[in-house]
């Protein structure tokens, strides 16, 4: 018999971006194993969740349609938070849950918080280090302050749960050297990739050998910036090079910097759209990663190697990249190494086939969900010694469940 999960996502749900979806497949193959998921989130969702876990919402019984900017904010640290957390304990308190896994940060403070004196485990998923994350919503002094906080953060709250898991070996890393957590307490649990979904995307003739794509979030620590300068070098010696822009965010802060480029003419603006990404994909012959400081796993960039895209990356968001097999590395914010980077592929499509097929069979042995939550499930075996609580039929789809 399954275990019972109350999985914490604090953020919108479900959402096309990383938390949400990793909660959102997570949850999926977990119950897919045999466990009965209740996801406990935010009042707000990009869509419909689906209909193999339930879904309880602080603050109300409804979904909104609707997003937040990622981050902190004062709406989601003075209002969702402390809503999630009370319906955390509220849940807690009626229902016989096995595990408690939260995401990210908010998610381990309130469930931490909800979960009070319940003897219910507790695991944290880290997706990334505060250390390395909040500067980047704060430039200058205030920058330096929220790193430093972030960086005594880092060291303090993971230890709140009983035991943490990873997206990468990066991360798991930086907190045993934090000396608060033992290897024993740390496992690492990579994110998957829906290679379904892309593998309409395989195989499948560029519009052009230099068509490169960018698609995601164009906030600041994306570094497009950096991007925009390495396709404005690139384009000087290659005019016919074309740079897609498939975005969930306005372009107006770099209207400027790619007119004072010269590239404007070049760029080609297009909506985020999951639906037809893959075929955005497959119409590009390059697909980039301009972020230069990440210590989870992009995944953007799992969703470019399966749809057997050649990448061209910073070093800090190069998670499963090897240099020269199965995609290109450039070092941080190297503007020159990068355009030199987009050259190579363009003018040599024996190497964009090379790394495109290393990149699909990357991610086709390491990147199932299903593995993922295999991981997981293990981590909950051990910290339950396999102990099961009485259980009720699982109820389908709840969006709206009280």
């Amino acid at each position: 018999m399954g275990l019972r999960i109350a999985m914490v996502a604090a953020c919108p749900f479900p959402a096309r971006r990383g938390t949400p979806l990793r909660i959102e497949r997570l949850s999926e193959a977990l119950a897919q194993l045999g466990h009965e998921v209740e996801v406990i989130t935010y009042p707000m969702g990009e869509s419909e969740a689906s209909s193999s876990y339930l879904v309880h919402r602080a603050g109300g019984t409804g979904m909104s349609y609707g997003t937040i900017a990622p981050g902190p904010t004062p709406r989601k640290l003075l209002q969702y938070d402390p809503l999630l957390a009370a319906k955390i304990g509220r849940l807690l308190a009626d229902k016989p849950f096995d595990v408690v896994h939260a995401h990210h940060v908010e998610g381990l403070l309130t469930a931490w918080w909800g979960r009070g004196r319940k003897p219910v485990p507790l695991v944290y998923d880290a997706h990334t280090m505060l250390g390395s994350e909040l500067p980047s919503y704060g430039g200058g002094l205030l920058g330096r302050v929220m790193g430093g906080t972030g960086r005594w953060l880092d060291v303090q709250l993971p230890p709140l749960a009983d035991h943490v898991v990873t997206v990468t070996p990066d991360i798991r890393e930086r907190l045993l050297r934090a000396g608060r957590l033992t290897p024993d307490r740390v496992t690492v649990a990579m994110n998957g990739v829906e290679l379904d979904v892309f593998a309409r995307a395989v195989g499948r003739e560029p519009i052009a050998p230099d068509r490169v794509i960018y698609t995601g979030t164009l906030a600041a620590y994306q570094g497009f910036d950096l991007l925009l300068k390495a396709f404005a070098k690139a384009w000087t010696l290659r005019p016919s090079m074309r740079l897609v822009v498939a975005a969930s965010t306005g372009f107006e802060r770099y209207e400027e910097l790619a007119r004072s480029l010269g590239i404007r003419e070049a760029i080609l603006l297009e909506p985020d759209d999951f639906a037809v990404l893959p075929d955005r994909l497959a119409d590009a012959a390059i697909a980039v990663m301009p972020r230069t400081v990440c210590d989870g796993i992009p995944q953007k960039l799992l969703n470019y190697m399966a749809a057997g895209k050649a990448v061209v990356s910073s070093a800090g968001s190069a998670k499963v990249l090897q240099d020269g097999h199965n995609g290109l590395v450039v070092p941080n914010d190297d503007v020159e190494a990068f355009a030199v980077a987009l050259l190579r592929i363009a003018e040599d499509p024996g190497l964009r086939q090379r790394l495109a097929q290393a990149a699909l069979d990357f991610v086709a042995r390491e990147c199932a969900w299903s593995s993922t939550a295999q991981i997981c499930e293990r981590v909950y075996v051990g910290l339950t010694g396999g102990r099961t609580a009485t259980r009720s039929t699982l109820v389908p789809n709840a969006n709206n469940a009280a």
